[in-house]
């Protein structure tokens, strides 16, 4: 037994000695690179939390707490009303189970009482973090989430012997689901410490039967390739359409598919779509910034596109982070008299940061700074970290359930397109992503006008080109609220589509989708303003995929049908490199 400790001793000093060699050893030639190498040895130690604004959030709610008796007296009434409802409830089994346990094996004793007492501890809990009075909000939503997080890794579901499912499961196969588990947890540590993400992505393989659209890559740089795809049609609409995807993931969740491909889509109705495929950063483009991003990815592609169709103007697409990242580029160009942009098409992207939703609990000046720290030491924000923090917002969903099938019941899900995409993460580089954070989501410059292109702020109120923006009911990375916002930022015409589904999955939704429903509406310029509740009141629901209703708006901002241009401008540098999905899609 002590031979055990001493060598479980020995592993955590030598991992604190490689992250303490790593940072604070690197001899740091300033203060601020000294503050960096502080910060990131701690922040590696608490898996990426400020450990300061942790403490600051509870001692604020406690320190308030404490001086509020009527809300402690309401906590204590409140615990005093639950127990005596577990004590009625022991002694009557008709009660129904509850609702977020209510497979039937929940419905036995003892489990449906271990059930109705694990949520009453969860409210209780959930009435203790909020509404104490001079709590502030930042804090308040914190430590509510903090708490849930403990509380959702604390579910008798969690465990085997409180969950009536596993343990059934164990009697019947006689432990082998155990041995299963066991086996896929063996292959998941082996596939995390050699980075293979190819047992995630199942049965799916890019180039194979994922991102298959055929095409061309006719440019490439340090940092984006561009893909022109093969037209299918006859004729094609003279405006091309360009797409800027989030470069958080791979750009073919737009390609996934041929049922659920938007490219594909596209292609077949008519249109030459430009796809930009970003690379992946490693270490040494750990000084990569947004303004590249902008001027030697999202420029350096709107050339390229002009030299193929020299006479056309562009109808940009973007998504996520990349939505944003057009939002900026198009304020540039009209600054700058530049008509370039004959439409503007936003998919789940935010251009106003003030309600970001339930992201905004992670992000403050002090855990940006220690983030800064994590990302300046390693020279990127890596894909597990990003993934663990969207994936701890619905972490019973994403973390809990998933864990217990796996590894409890030993079942092997096999993957669909979406879930294989997103196991194939990217990485952020360090000044890029540290810009993002501060300047656009903390001091939310592009909305106020503030955001600097060339040392000059840009405004959305230059934009003239029409927008589409697409919002997603259950949207936990940019609430449709949020996107809603463009709005009221612009004085040219916006059509805001609402539909269901979520950050991706509302996005991915092929014309064949059989459960999806949106709403549409188009605001001219000078039309009063709607706020988004009321919006949602009045416009009717359509059924279906909202791929057709943004295709008739393409066709309304096109002018003519042409014979599909050639693929590349070979002499103007844009010639065929290789074949689509290209090569910095693999890395």
């Amino acid at each position: 037994m002590d031979n055990g400790r001493h060598s479980n001793e020995n592993l955590l000093a030598k991992q604190l000695e490689g992250v303490l060699e790593k940072t604070v050893n690197r001899r740091p030639r300033s203060p601020e690179e000294a503050d960096n190498a502080l910060r990131a040895a701690v922040v590696k130690i608490t898996g990426g939390m400020s450990p300061i604004q942790v403490v600051l959030a509870y001692m604020d709610w406690l320190a308030h707490l404490a001086l509020s008796p009527g809300k402690r007296r309401q906590l204590w009434e409140s615990l005093r009303d639950k127990i005596l409802e577990l004590r009625r409830r022991a002694g009557d089994d008709g009660q129904p189970p509850p609702s977020a346990f209510s497979s039937a094996p929940w419905r036995e004793a003892p489990f449906d009482l271990l059930a109705a007492a694990y949520l009453s501890v969860r409210e209780w809990v959930a009435e203790a973090s909020r509404g104490v009075s001079g709590v502030e909000e930042y804090h308040e939503e914190l430590v509510a989430f903090i708490n849930e997080q403990i509380l959702e890794a604390l579910s008798p579901a969690n465990f085997p012997l409180t969950n009536p499912e596993v343990l059934a499961t164990t009697r019947r196969e006689k432990g082998a689901n155990l041995l299963r588990g066991a086996g896929h947890l063996a292959l998941d540590l082996a596939a995390k410490v050699s980075g293979d993400n190819r047992a995630k992505m199942g049965d799916y393989r890019v180039g194979e039967n994922l991102a298959t659209t055929p095409g061309k890559v006719i440019y490439r740089n340090e940092l984006i390739e561009l893909i022109q795809y093969s037209p299918t049609t006859e004729k094609v609409a003279k405006e091309p359409v360009l797409i800027v995807p989030a470069w958080v993931m791979k750009y073919y969740i737009l390609d996934l598919s041929p049922h659920n491909s938007l490219v594909r889509y596209l292609v077949s109705q008519g249109k030459t779509v430009f796809m930009i495929s970003w690379k992946n950063p490693s270490e040494k483009d750990r000084n990569l910034d947004l303004d590249q991003y902008l001027q030697r990815g999202l420029f350096e592609a709107v050339r390229a596109v002009r030299a193929v169709r020299p006479s056309a103007r562009i109808n940009a697409v973007g998504y996520c982070i990349g939505g944003t990242l057009l939002a900026i580029g198009a304020a540039t160009l009209a600054r700058e008299d530049d008509d370039t942009l004959n439409s503007i098409s936003l998919f789940a992207a935010q251009v106003d940061f003030t309600e970001p939703g339930p992201i905004n609990r992670m992000i403050s000046q002090s855990q940006v700074a220690f983030l800064s720290s994590q990302m300046w030491a390693d020279g990127y924000l890596d894909s597990d970290s990003m993934a663990a923090s969207f994936m701890s917002l619905r972490s019973r969903e994403l973390i809990w359930q998933p864990t217990v099938s796996r590894y409890y019941l030993g079942r092997d899900d096999k993957p669909n397109d979406l879930m294989a995409w997103n196991a194939d993460g990217t990485r952020m580089p360090y000044k890029m992503h540290s810009r993002y954070l501060r300047e656009l989501y903390l001091e939310n410059r592009l909305a106020e006008s503030k955001f600097e292109v060339d040392g000059k702020p840009v405004s959305l109120l230059d934009i003239r080109a029409p927008l589409f923006a697409v919002g997603t009911t259950t949207d936990h990375v940019a609430p449709w609220k949020s996107v809603f916002k463009i709005n009221r930022l612009t004085q040219t015409e916006v059509t805001f589509l609402l539909t269901s589904g979520g950050h991706n999955a509302g996005i991915v939704s092929g014309p064949s989708h059989p459960r999806r429903q949106y709403q549409v509406a188009t605001r001219k310029p000078g039309d009063k303003y709607t706020d988004p509740d009321t919006w949602v009141a009045r416009q009717a629901v359509n059924q279906g995929s909202w791929w057709p209703e943004w295709e008739r708006w393409l066709d309304g901002q096109c002018t003519s049908r042409l014979k599909p241009p050639r693929t590349g401008a070979a002499g103007k540098g844009y010639g065929v490199l290789c074949d689509a999905p290209g090569t910095y899609v693999f890395t």
